[in-house]
């Protein structure tokens, strides 16, 4: 029995009425009123906590406050990063040419070639005799070579022109997981390829677009010659800057997976042409 008086008890005490009032201490005006009880304070109070915990995640982890927790690292910093990594592989590979260069050279330098070595190599070409007489075309090869200069060896087709004009790189290696399509209005094809891959400019051209967009991530637009425009989407970081030059082969941006639209690191390529999509396989080998 005590111990169902004591449950009553403390049942009774939770949800007892309570009425919190406001008065204007000057007229003991009631200003306002509310009725409250024990649960429903403690409900409200682990409620309020709950939110006001996520939205403190949510701010901290969406916005630029993160960077002043320990242990994170500031978009900038990690850009220069990368920047720097590409830059010091481009020098890498200059480096191993000039060293190839110069091993090729050095013998030359040294001395290790004789003058008369290559005296020797310049005459032995000049005593060379060439038969003439099996250099004469024969009636069968006169009859082939009229037929190949009566044909058009560059024949133009529609898209020619502008192909002949324009030569592009291949701005990604990878598996094309879903290609152009105009029924499904899929404008681009979509490259697999691991996170921090470089992302290079398919052609010379100046940089008119280098931001960040809730649907795409990390999006950068190149204005090309002769009315081309591409477009690299869900980036992971951006090595350029609106207004930028940039050069064919360089690189501009790394594979990424940012931006709601996306499934999986890889990159959203684009080309269009007088203002309409074209088809990137028709102008780039991606193999």
């Amino acid at each position: 029995m005590s111990k169902n008086k004591k449950k009553r008890k403390l049942k009774q005490k939770l949800t007892d009425k309570y009425r919190l009032v406001i008065l204007n201490e000057d007229t003991f005006q009631e200003r306002f009123s509310l009725k409250l009880s024990r649960l429903n304070v403690f409900v409200f109070s682990g409620v309020f906590s709950i939110l006001l915990i996520v939205l403190t995640t949510l701010l901290i982890a969406f916005t630029g406050i993160r960077e002043y927790i320990p242990g994170y690292s500031s978009t900038a910093l990690k850009r220069k990063a990368t920047r720097l990594t590409y830059e010091a592989d481009s020098l890498k590979n200059r480096l191993a040419i000039i060293e190839s260069y110069t091993k090729a050279l050095k013998p030359v330098l040294t001395g290790e070639i004789e003058p008369e070595k290559i005296d020797s190599i310049t005459t032995e070409m000049q005593t060379i005799v060439v038969d003439e007489t099996k250099l004469q075309a024969t009636k069968q090869d006169s009859l082939f070579r009229e037929k190949i200069d009566n044909k058009d060896l560059f024949p133009l087709y529609e898209g020619g022109e502008n192909r002949i004009k324009n030569v592009f790189f291949s701005p990604l290696t990878g598996t094309i997981s879903q290609p152009f399509d105009l029924n499904e209005k899929h404008y681009a094809i979509d490259i697999v390829a691991q996170t921090g891959t470089p992302v290079k400019a398919v052609a010379d051209g100046t940089v008119i677009l280098a931001e960040w967009t809730a649907e795409t991530g990390y999006v950068i637009t190149i204005q090309h010659s002769n009315e081309f425009i591409s477009v690299y989407k869900h980036n992971g970081t951006l090595l350029k800057e609106q207004g930028d030059v940039v050069k064919s082969g360089e690189a501009i941006a790394s594979v990424g997976s940012t931006g709601e639209l996306t499934t999986g690191p890889h990159l959203h390529f684009e080309l269009w042409n007088n203002g309409f999509p074209v088809n990137p396989t028709n102008y780039i080998d991606f193999q």
